[in-house]
């Protein structure tokens, strides 16, 4: 119900700005802007077509613009920045978290961010160049650099004067980080232990010890378990020597599985997950048309089956009336299982210890429904069409393709996981021409010996 209410209130903004912008009256979209929040503007842009979109952010507070961006799908935010001067960029990004600025920036040209790095002063530009130096979707690509250390042998009240004389803290700090003077991590203190702590009880006394830090290659997605299974609000980054060099928060936790999701969804359609919703025709076709081509040769192969049992289709139009059934079942069946694989994968529960066991089974599952549905469509079809040997035929063949839908279920998105192809990308197309091929050969051949003069 709340998500409803927001779509109709999001819906309402996007009638009034553009019923302004039509009518000319910037001003009045400016204030209304002025009004929103950051991450409301972001939605407000991507809901947009293009030539509003560039209207829109030229309209936008300059002081918002970075957090505007930071809020943004990684295709809209790209066409919005491909358009900004390297200065400008610098200015908008310049109080902005570390990872937040290199998911801006990451997208560039290299001559493009060079320049944007040079219109920042030495501490921003070290900083970033640091983020930058991570794969995107690793800890070190993703981490932030804004946190508090303090050392073992201080006390709680020293380390409590220090915090009033900072004046805040990062966003999303739930603990302060022990270090040695070689900054190396050696434990946590969490605020709660911090001022429950008698003021002259040493830091090293109370904390707790640095054993599940989290390592700069790691991961998003192993990220994001982790943070399920701990329920952690952050967790620190450091490199093999155990130095400490950022943190992760729960925001950025919230994104991962944001995005997961969205990347499964599309990913299912053969789309990118950060496809523009209102990007240019030319664009959307040529994204498309990819996946649409390994779509027809998948096709292709299917229907050269059939070509296989012509003569068999040419005598009996009843065969030809009910090819399609088993082969239907054959995807559904498979696709749920292929879904519970992928999903099995994504959060860690499939490896090599249990993936026979699942595999055995999905067999049974594939065994059990493949039985109750051959006998379930084999009596369809002898009442329907009164015969009861094309009954026998596709109760037989449904048998057989429900049982290697839930084998092909399993293998396939392991198999391609191992291979490093994402299965949520390519196993529903791999396992739907899998029980295609395999459901037309088993009913067309038994129709063709039992069946065909």
């Amino acid at each position: 119900m709340a998500d409803v209410l927001e779509q109709d209130q999001t819906h309402q903004r996007l009638q009034e700005v553009n019923t302004a912008l039509e009518n000319g009256m910037f001003v009045h979209v400016r204030r209304l802007l002025q009004d929103m929040e950051p991450e409301d503007i972001a939605h407000l842009l991507e809901a947009s077509p293009p030539k509003e979109r560039q209207v829109l952010w030229q309209l936008t507070d300059p002081e918002e613009q970075g957090e505007i961006l930071d809020e943004l799908s990684e295709d809209v935010k790209d066409g919005i920045v491909s358009q900004m001067e390297p200065e400008k960029l610098a200015a908008v990004t310049e109080g902005m978290e570390s990872d937040d600025v290199a998911y801006v920036l990451r997208s560039l040209p290299d001559e493009r961010y060079q320049e944007v790095l040079a219109q920042m002063d030495a501490t921003d530009r070290h900083r970033i160049e640091k983020a930058l130096a991570y794969p995107e979707d690793t800890a070190g690509g993703m981490m932030s650099t804004d946190f508090i250390t303090i050392r073992g042998d201080v006390t709680a009240d020293v380390v409590l004067r220090y915090l009033r004389m900072r004046g805040e803290l990062p966003e999303a700090t739930d603990a302060l980080y022990v270090v040695d003077e070689n900054e190396t991590l050696i434990g946590h203190l969490s605020l709660a232990s911090l001022i429950t702590t008698q003021p002259d009880v040493e830091i090293k006394d109370v904390m707790e010890d640095a054993d599940e830090a989290i390592p700069v290659d790691m991961a998003d997605s192993e990220i994001a378990n982790l943070f399920e299974r701990r329920n952690w609000v952050s967790a620190p980054v450091v490199d093999e020597n155990n130095h400490l060099l950022g943190r992760i928060t729960i925001d950025d936790v919230v994104d991962i599985i944001r995005e997961e999701a969205e990347h499964s969804m599309m990913s299912m359609a053969g789309m990118d997950d950060d496809e523009d919703t209102f990007a240019p025709v030319i664009k959307s076709a040529k994204s498309r048309s990819i996946w649409l081509g390994v779509n027809v040769l998948t096709a292709l192969a299917a229907a050269s089956v059939s070509n296989m049992f012509e003569n068999t289709l040419q005598q009996m139009a009843t065969v030809a009336v009910l090819m399609t059934i088993v082969p239907s079942m054959g995807g559904v069946a498979g696709n749920q299982t292929v879904a519970l694989v992928i999903r099995g994968l994504a959060v860690g529960h499939i490896g090599d210890t249990n993936t026979r066991w699942l595999l055995s089974k999905e067999a049974r599952v594939g065994l059990i429904n493949g039985f109750v549905w051959a006998l379930i469509i084999g009596a369809v079809v002898v009442i329907w069409k009164g015969s009861l040997m094309l009954g026998a035929i596709m109760a037989g063949a449904m048998l057989a393709n429900l049982f290697v839908a839930g084998v092909a279920g399993v293998l396939i998105p392991i198999g391609l996981k191992k291979l490093k192809i994402d299965p949520a990308l390519a196993g529903g197309m791999a396992l739907t021409t899998c029980t295609d091929i395999v459901g037309l050969m088993v009913f067309l051949g038994l129709a063709t010996i039992f069946i065909t003069p």
